[in-house]
């Protein structure tokens, strides 16, 4: 034989993870695949010394001792708290807290004596995910792009309950959600001070050792109410004076589904953030793979009486949006596999593009941008990559699904371009910007062409404030990059903003900066040229 067995073990181990970090087009995916490779090919070659290399008895029964000893070692020190984006373990001194025993306590107060003025609005109000028009970004504030001379002003940090949501503000308060022990809290604090106004709790925990723990979507405030979905599906309408519950609703109960049907369809806990039109308040619905299912569901805002259902699709980590498109007002929403719109009035389908994915593997996560008068853009990880597509009315040719009262055109797809795993994309003068399998990049929204790549940032999150991107790096670092189409050095600063795995969405009223993880929060004052 040319070389020793362990060597061709070597070779073929070498051989598979070249092979899969090359034709897999998801970073997570092929990290995934290749760990267990690494990890069968070195218990292979430890076999083949210990039972059938030509050592003495003894020497393969201490390289046996020793391996056991360095493995047991290993795990006595150190413990696995979960994954990072990219599936790469996060490893934790045992003899340390555990993140569970990092939750601060649930409040000893609701606050149900506060009055918190959250039915006055200002100009600077972010009610909802992804700001005001739900387009990750922010308007009317000019921001200093110095961060030299002009750094951010940390305001206040607290000690946050787990979970993966934004905050969304409204009249100088900021609401959340968090897990604290085996309580799921809606929360409201002062944006200038950081001070707990009001929670309001239910005992919920949602725990997957993958994705972590807690609630994972962004409330919405309206006319003084605060509407919030749990991670178990509760969805909530609170006053948002004092945080006193209006009236709840169990989707899981509402659609058929028991925890453990929840749980093989949706297993990294729902993430749809709840989305006001009219008198609604309408969010991803689901039910049982056998039946019936249904993409959507809208709720009388002040009652929460069922309205109406619509589609037949299992929900995604997406969240719904509204636009009127071709001519008529729709509620645009990404499925588990397709992406669907609905007549606002009734749920009823106006039209359906295939866009493939599996809930509990390779998720849809990211909104579907509606661009008026007649495209839609998306995007995905887990190697979807990004597309572009036309609204119109009649036949139109190229891929659709025959459903219906509209048709849609393909006008590009881009495989491997804009992978947004965890996050979403904003668009600005005709460039589509956003982070692709952590790397932040910038198209040319009409063709699809890449204009520029640059930047490493992991699975983190952005917010556009006018011609500036504000990037929150998985790690917690916050970046400070002109939103534009030149390929020049355009990071004009950076800040170390948060401690460990950062996957929240930014938030953003006026000057003032909301960041959190799942164990702190943090307030900063951006610097504006008045100032």
């Amino acid at each position: 034989m040319l070389f020793p067995f362990w060597v061709w073990v070597l070779i073929v181990a070498a051989v598979a993870v070249v092979l899969i970090q090359t034709l897999q087009t998801d970073q997570g995916m092929a990290n995934g695949y290749t760990w267990p490779v690494l990890v069968l090919a070195g218990f292979i070659i430890l076999l083949w010394f210990c039972f059938f290399s030509r050592h003495e008895r003894h020497v393969r029964m201490e390289l046996l001792l020793g391996a056991c000893l360095l493995a047991g070692l290993f795990f006595l020190l150190f413990r696995v708290d979960g994954l990072t984006g990219n599936i790469i373990p996060i490893l934790s001194w045992r003899f340390g807290p555990a993140p569970a025993d990092k939750e601060p306590p649930a409040p000893a107060s609701s606050g149900a004596d506060a009055a918190v003025p959250l039915a006055k609005t200002t100009p600077f109000d972010f009610p909802q995910f992804l700001g005001p028009n739900r387009d990750l970004s922010v308007s009317g504030v000019k921001l200093e792009r110095d961060w030299i001379k002009h750094p951010p002003k940390e305001l206040w940090r607290n000690k946050i309950g787990a979970g993966w949501c934004g905050f969304a503000i409204v009249n100088g308060y900021a609401v959340t959600l968090e897990q604290r022990g085996d309580t799921e809290l809606v929360t409201c604090y002062n944006l200038e001070t950081g001070k707990l106004e009001w929670s309001h709790g239910h005992t919920a925990r949602y725990d997957t050792w993958i994705a972590g723990v807690g609630p994972r979507s962004t409330p919405a405030i309206h006319q003084g109410k605060v509407y919030a979905v749990g991670a178990t599906g509760v969805l909530f309408c609170l006053d948002g004076a004092n945080g006193k519950p209006l009236w709840q609703k169990d989707l899981l109960q509402e659609f058929g589904l028991t925890p453990r049907q929840e749980y093989e369809q949706v297993m990294y806990g729902r993430a749809g953030s709840p989305l006001i039109v009219d008198d609604m308040v309408v969010v991803p619905a689901g039910g049982p793979a056998d039946g019936p299912r249904w993409s959507l569901a809208a709720f009388h805002k002040d009652t929460g009486v069922l309205l109406w259902k619509g589609g037949d699709r299992n929900v995604s980590y997406s969240s719904p949006a509204y636009a009127t498109l071709a001519g008529k007002p729709q509620i645009v929403l990404v499925n588990e596999d397709t992406i669907s719109s609905h007549d606002p009035k009734s749920g009823e389908v106006c039209w359906q593009v295939k866009w493939p994915g599996v809930t509990s593997k390779d998720a849809n996560v990211s909104q579907a941008v509606p661009l008026p008068p007649d495209r839609v853009f998306v995007s995905k990880g887990y190697g979807g990559g990004a597309m572009l597509f036309r609204i119109a009315k009649g036949d139109a040719q190229a891929d659709r699904l025959a459903v219906g009262k509209l048709a849609t055109e393909e006008i590009w797809r881009q495989p491997r371009h804009m992978k947004t795993k965890f996050t979403n994309v904003t668009i600005h003068e005709g460039h589509v910007y956003g982070l692709s399998d952590g790397i932040l990049e910038c198209l040319e929204l009409d063709t699809g062409k890449r204009v520029w790549r640059d930047g490493r940032y992991g699975h983190g999150q952005i917010l556009r404030v006018e011609d500036l991107l504000l990037v929150l790096s998985e790690e917690g670092d916050l970046f400070l990059v002109e939103a534009s189409p030149k390929r020049e050095d355009n990071v004009l600063g950076e800040i170390k903003a948060l401690e460990g795995r950062t996957w929240n969405n930014l938030a953003m009223s006026g000057p003032h900066l909301l960041l959190r993880n799942g164990s702190e929060a943090v307030c900063y004052k951006l610097a504006t040229p008045k100032e």
